[in-house]
């Protein structure tokens, strides 16, 4: 019989089990999995969803601006987030909530005094997601929409009959300190995860109408909340043997040695059963998918980034997202936001009303209680490839280059973001199409794209660094993408010399690194060349080797890094 399913377990105890993390691109498959945990809580559970724009007053309550000002008074109107006392808070894309909101949910969620699930779908389609830290590692279940969700038939009934016992169910010292080791051993630090599958393991014994937790309970729980969490696998070592007993002087007893069998291989072994703890070790250990700790491994390697991700962008003008409000005085540029300044006036009514008896009818506005609403302005990403045109192997590679930028400035035109061409080769760079999404004029300019020479490395690297800290100053966020072999051999000053070429090389490069500026190097070397990695460590920049790329893979890769970046 299959075991209950991990959606079953949260109806079962959702604020106890934090809630639900669900990974996937496809909205619909998110939506199915959200129906699927609605029919499983109270039909009279509460059900909410969260926009990404949500304001403060929404959120945590705040002014009735129409019943305050029928009234004279000031009457609060309840949030969101009370108004989910008892069900879930939804979050159809949880890695675009702003970092302040996610601040104020999660300290509601930890205070209890709304209890409620948070179902979580990340919709970011790479490893590198901007999703909280702090909100997944409150949720126990880290699911894909590729996982198979399905378990046995789970009842409203049933889970109601559960969540009724949960209180009265049990766990032993023992299992408790176990799952500990086992989130140890798997590299998790946070002292939430074990807690999690304490609570897990409780409410499987719960839905199997016991009122003490099992071993395999145990090791369930480590599987669902444990295995997806682990950052490395437990070391392996052979147990040591034990030592040989100590021979005791004197005459042996009669029954000591004649009565014993021969120490051979025939001879009937006492069976020796695990320790539980490994036993809930190993669960755990079979339950990491395969490319977990593949994918660990290439975050770990990705440089560190500024800003919020996808969602990250700039507060300014009157255009973009709605992120707030704030006071100050209506200007050009800026917008009044006019229920806001009303909710900050209705407080006051009464006391102006006496202080001025002879004002005309309606509210009484100070320009203390003016708000201003801000917007979040979306940053435009520009991909300034840096493209080493020298010699023939160069030249090879000029073609996967030009379709490369071909197939980034179609996306790029539909997202609004800007790509730049810059070419090194003799003794300079030059930039051959400075950032623009003109598709007509990005043509042109690549259709012109010399190759042959000697290889200024230096030269191309501080070109595409002036380029992207202008770009920066003008609220964009560049990053710089190097296709090249990583053989230097004409220095800053446009000398030939290998040494002095390769030193100044590394020099332009550990100053784009001290500048944070996101970089990514593309080996062009007929094989993976040290010359390039050593220039991709300077740049704290991924390193991809790829003698045989093509267009589309190129393009592919620098999608993938505009998105983490």
């Amino acid at each position: 019989m299959k075991t209950p399913s991990p959606l079953a377990l949260l109806a079962v105890d959702p604020h106890g089990l934090g809630g639900l993390l669900l990974r996937g691109s496809s909205s619909l498959g998110c939506e199915a999995v959200f129906d699927q945990i609605r029919a499983m809580l109270p039909a009279d559970a509460p059900w909410r969803r969260l926009p990404v724009s949500i304001t403060d007053d929404r959120l945590l309550g705040g002014l009735d601006l129409a019943m305050s000002l029928q009234s004279g008074r000031r009457i609060h109107a309840p949030g969101v987030l009370a108004q989910a006392d008892g069900g879930a808070i939804i979050l159809p894309m949880a890695e675009n909530l702003p970092a302040d909101r996610v601040a104020k949910l999660l300290g509601e969620f930890d205070r209890g005094t709304s209890r409620f699930a948070i179902i979580a779908c990340d919709q970011s389609h790479d490893d590198t997601s901007p999703l909280s830290a702090g909100l997944a590692d409150r949720l126990a279940f880290w699911l894909d929409l590729s996982d198979d969700l399905t378990g046995c038939s789970s009842s409203r009934p049933r889970i109601a009959a559960a969540r009724s016992r949960l209180p009265d169910v049990m766990i032993d010292a023992a299992l408790l300190d176990q799952l500990t080791v086992t989130a140890l051993a798997l590299g998790i630090a946070s002292l939430r995860a074990p807690i999690l599958a304490a609570r897990v393991a409780r409410a499987l014994a719960a839905l199997a109408a016991r009122g003490t937790v099992s071993a395999a309970d145990a090791q369930r729980a480590a599987q669902l909340v444990l295995a997806p969490r682990a950052t490395r696998l437990p070391a392996t070592d052979p147990q040591p043997a034990p030592p040989p007993e100590p021979q005791q002087a004197g005459p042996e007893p009669a029954n000591s040695r004649d009565d014993q069998p021969p120490n051979d291989q025939s001879a009937p072994q006492p069976s020796s059963s695990k320790p539980l703890e490994e036993l809930i070790l190993e669960a755990a250990i079979a339950a990491i998918p395969t490319d977990l700790l593949a994918r660990l491994a290439a975050k770990a390697t990705l440089p560190a980034r500024q800003g919020g991700g996808a969602a990250s962008g700039q507060f300014m003008g009157t255009r973009g997202r709605p992120v707030g409000v704030r006071p100050g005085k209506p200007r050009t540029g800026v917008r009044l936001a006019v229920l806001d300044t009303l909710r900050a006036a209705a407080p006051w009514q009464s006391l102006r009303r006496r202080n001025d008896p002879d004002a005309r009818p309606g509210p009484i506005v100070r320009v203390s209680d003016f708000r201003i609403r801000k917007f979040k302005e979306p940053t435009r990403s520009v991909a300034i490839v840096t493209v080493d045109a020298s010699g023939s192997s160069a030249l090879n590679r000029l073609a996967e280059a030009k379709g490369a930028v071909q197939l980034l400035l179609a996306e790029c035109y539909v997202r609004r973001d800007q790509i730049a061409l810059i070419a090194f080769r003799n003794r300079a760079a030059e930039i051959l199409l400075p950032p623009t999404s003109a598709l007509a004029r990005a043509r042109r300019s690549l259709a012109g794209l010399p190759g042959g020479g000697a290889t200024p490395l230096a030269a191309g690297i501080d070109a595409a660094r002036q380029m992207a800290l202008a770009e920066r100053r003008r609220g964009k966020r560049p990053m710089i993408v190097l296709l090249t072999d990583g053989g230097a051999n004409i220095d800053r000053e446009g000398r030939q010399g290998r040494k002095q070429a390769m030193d100044d090389a590394l020099a332009a490069a550990s100053a784009c690194a001290t500048d944070r500026l996101t970089a990514l190097v593309i080996d062009t070397a007929p094989r993976p060349s040290a010359l390039a990695a050593d220039l991709a460590g300077r740049l704290h920049a991924r390193h991809f080797p790829l003698p045989f790329a093509h267009s589309g893979a190129l393009s592919e890769i620098i999608r993938a890094e505009q998105r983490a970046s």
